[in-house]
């Protein structure tokens, strides 16, 4: 019988409010040595994610979209929205102003390959796993994944 999510996921994920400070929520990323936590409302429901990834602008900064100026007028070379939300990302002070939305999730009735294909495919390191009320009731990450892959080897 193929193993599921719910057999190997972290049945106690950390988690963190949008309105945690930034600052802190760097603190248990460094403390607890994980790559990301998922951010949840007042009753407990998923409404984002913050990882090592959304972090890093506030180390390297943004850079402005290149543009070119023709007949007076400004032509940008790449979105100006995405500067924008990565200047914000940048700047900000708070888990909600820093984290990605609409996170990728997994069910706890879903297969280990079936977790594994959506993480390569969608290029993500971790699942929050929600129950049927979209509560977060755990998190898969890729070494999850592969401990039950060795588990299985013995």
């Amino acid at each position: 019988m193929p193993k599921t999510v719910a057999d190997v996921m972290n049945c106690e994920p950390v988690v963190v409010r949008a309105e945690t400070p930034l600052k802190e929520a760097i603190q248990i990323l460094a403390e607890r040595h994980i790559s990301g936590l998922p951010v949840v409302d007042d009753v407990g429901k998923l409404v984002g994610i913050i990882s090592e990834t959304d972090l890093m602008w506030q180390e390297t900064g943004v850079t402005p979209p290149a543009y070119i100026m023709f007949l007076d007028s400004v032509i940008y070379l790449k979105n100006p929205a995405d500067y924008e939300r990565d200047l914000h990302k940048a700047l900000g002070q708070t888990v909600g102003e820093v984290m990605s939305q609409n996170p990728i999730t997994i069910s706890p009735d879903k297969t280990l390959r079936e977790a594994a294909t959506v993480m390569h495919d969608r290029s993500v390191h971790r699942l929050p796993v929600l129950d049927s009320a979209g509560q977060v009731i755990g998190i898969l990450t890729r070494g999850d994944i592969i401990r039950a892959m060795a588990a299985s080897q013995d």
